[in-house]
């Protein structure tokens, strides 16, 4: 009798990979009301294998930890980049997405042949690319792009959240939960914020409307 086949997403190798060296890339930050959105790019060695490779959302804090500093240690290179709150706001999240990975590409130390990106948009790059969606959950070296980016921002969130502690973005990370649009009304928005997101830009508005 044949044995069930797991529903999880299997990470394999693709056929149909080119010649050279391959860059994994992958984002964190897109949806957050603060902050910058960050990217990292990867080339993995194919040598030194690192397992347990995943979705970073799917995978536990303290394992991201982990996987981060294999990551760090095993791949042949790798490179974070980040947009800013400003460009974010000069931009668009999309451009500024956009911007980031292709600062990660630019930063690895190797130049690769081709880059696979999360998603279904590119960044423009000056070699060959493909844009996988779900691509974090079925190929290893954008999976290790998600952890390093993952980390990297919640790292950000941590730091900063010394500096303004009464947002809480050690917690929410600076999505737009209850807390966190509960502290934009008791508090304002602070440097952090992407003022161009609407809840940020409603809590503003309806703070400066002055009272009938």
């Amino acid at each position: 009798m044949p044995s069930k086949k797991s529903s999880a997403p299997e990470q394999v190798p693709l056929a149909w990979s080119p010649r050279g060296l391959v860059a994994g890339v992958d984002e964190a930050g897109r949806g957050p009301l603060a902050g910058p959105v960050v990217a990292a790019a990867v080339i993995l060695d194919d040598l030194r294998p690192i397992r347990g490779l995943a979705d970073s959302k799917k995978l536990t804090a303290k394992r991201r930890e982990q996987l981060f500093d294999e990551i760090l240690a095993k791949a042949l290179c790798c490179s974070i980049a980040e947009a800013s709150v400003e460009e974010i706001e000069k931009l668009n999240i999309l451009q500024a997405t956009m911007l980031a990975m292709q600062r990660a590409v630019t930063g690895l130390r190797l130049k690769p042949g081709h880059v696979l990106v999360d998603g279904n948009r590119l960044p423009t790059l000056s070699m060959t690319s493909d844009a996988i969606v779900k691509g974090d959950s079925l190929v290893p070296a954008i999976s290790a792009a998600s952890i390093l980016a993952k980390v990297t921002r919640d790292r950000w969130c941590a730091q900063v959240d010394l500096d303004y502690p009464q947002y809480g973005f050690a917690g929410h990370k600076g999505y737009g939960t209850a807390a966190h649009l509960a502290a934009l009304q008791a508090h304002g928005a602070c440097p952090l914020h992407r003022k161009t997101f609407a809840p940020v830009t409603s809590m503003l508005g309806r703070q400066s409307r002055p009272e009938a």
